[in-house]
């Protein structure tokens, strides 16, 4: 076995804990296989992605443990735990035009999505649903 990268991605409520090594493309999530995790296959190219763009699909084996949050969530939190990983292994690169932080950052996978549920608020039926108003 490898040397192993690791990059831990958030999203929404959700976090992933993503280990890389070297491999066949095989991608495990929570101890399943990727597409049967997944309830939909938009989702699992979503979480490719940053491996697509800089042709590693078939290069690491991924394992993720992700918790927390719904499907969506927990896409996210994947792809940006692939993308620090990925990151990781190329720092010898950095400097370099066609280093993968440079690839990554054009598409926007480096940055984290910081876009949350805003808490319900008292008065109110959530966070801004006011209750129906009566003038009588």
């Amino acid at each position: 076995m490898g040397k192993v990268f690791i990059g831990t991605g958030r999203r929404k409520s959700s976090v992933a804990q993503v280990r890389m090594t070297t491999g066949s493309g095989k991608i495990t999530v929570n101890g399943k296989d990727v597409r049967d995790f997944m309830p939909y296959e938009t989702y699992v190219m979503d979480l490719k992605q940053p491996l697509v763009l800089t042709n590693n699909e078939n290069t690491f084996d991924i394992e993720v443990k992700v918790t927390g949050g719904g499907a969506s969530g927990q896409t996210g939190a994947i792809r940006l735990g692939i993308t620090r990983a990925l990151l990781q292994y190329d720092e010898p690169n950095e400097g370099n035009e066609d280093s993968y932080r440079k690839i990554l950052k054009r598409a926007g996978m480096i940055t984290r999505d910081s876009r949350a549920k805003e808490r319900k608020k008292p008065g109110l039926k959530a966070a801004r649903r006011a209750p129906q108003f009566s003038k009588r």
